[in-house]
C-alpha cells in the first residue's frame, strides 16, 4: 500500500523491451537506499517490484496489462518518474489509501498562475471522481477541487511542482490516473441492492393491477 506522499523525483536510464513485458531501470538513491530484491515501489503511481538494485537504481519488470493501463508504455531513458516506496505499519498516512494499481491514463491539459491544475478524465473513470473525494495522478495524493463528465482539477501546491513531474508536465502530456479504491468497493457491494429494488419499483409502478 502507498499514501500518494512522493518521496523523490527519480529517473529513468534504462528500458528493455521483453516479451509482453518491458524491464526498467530506474535511478533514486532515496528509495533504494533500503531497498531489496521483492521490495515494492511506486513508480509514477505504479506499484512495481524490485527484481535488482545495484549502487543507487533498481530494476523493475512491467506486464503487458500494466503496460496497456499505463503511460509507461511509452516511458525512455531520461524520463522522470515519482517514486514512493510501500508504507510501512505504524507510518503517518499523509495522503490517502492507494494500491499502485492504475486505473487508467488522463492527459495534463493547463495549470493557471495559481497552480489550479486542469486534466482529461476517461469517462470510465468519471463516476468515481468527487468534488473534495482524493485521486491519484503519476502517484501522487491530491484532492480534488471540481470535477465534471470529462475533467477535474486539482490545486497544486509550489511544494508539489517542485518536487514531482507534475512541474515539468506539458499540456498534452499523459498522466497515471488510480480513483479511490474504497468507491469502487461501495460501487460493487451495491450494486444487487439497486438491482433489486430498481426491478421491486419497476414491478410496482409497471404491473397490472386487477379489478376486485
Amino acid at each position: 500500500m502507498f499514501t500518494g506522499i512522493v518521496e523523490e523525483l527519480g529517473e529513468i536510464t534504462h528500458v528493455e523491451q521483453l516479451p509482453s513485458a518491458a524491464r526498467l531501470t530506474v535511478r533514486g538513491p532515496l528509495v533504494t537506499s533500503d531497498a531489496g530484491h521483492g521490495d515494492s515501489i511506486a513508480v509514477s503511481g505504479v506499484c512495481l517490484t524490485v527484481v535488482e538494485v545495484s549502487g543507487d537504481e533498481f530494476t523493475v519488470d512491467v506486464v503487458d496489462e500494466t503496460l496497456r493501463r499505463s503511460r509507461l508504455a511509452k516511458i525512455a531513458p531520461g524520463d522522470r518518474v515519482n517514486l514512493e516506496r510501500a508504507t510501512a505499519v505504524g507510518d503517518r498516512l499523509g495522503g490517502h489509501i492507494m494500491q499502485g494499481h492504475v486505473d487508467g491514463t488522463g492527459r495534463f491539459l493547463s495549470r493557471d498562475e495559481n497552480g489550479l491544475t486542469r486534466f482529461a478524465l476517461p469517462s470510465g473513470l468519471a463516476r468515481y471522481v468527487v468534488e473534495k473525494g482524493s485521486i491519484a495522478v503519476d502517484g501522487i495524493s491530491l484532492t480534488v477541487a471540481s470535477v465534471t463528465n470529462d475533467e477535474f482539477t486539482v490545486a497544486l501546491i509550489p511544494t508539489t511542482l517542485e518536487l514531482t513531474t507534475l512541474g515539468l508536465a506539458e499540456p498534452g502530456d499523459p498522466v497515471n490516473l488510480e480513483v479511490d479504491v474504497l468507491a469502487k468497493y461501495v460501487e460493487k457491494l451495491a450494486a444487487p441492492h439497486l438491482a433489486r429494488l430498481a426491478e421491486h419499483n419497476g414491478l410496482k409502478t409497471g404491473g397490472v393491477q386487477e379489478d376486485a
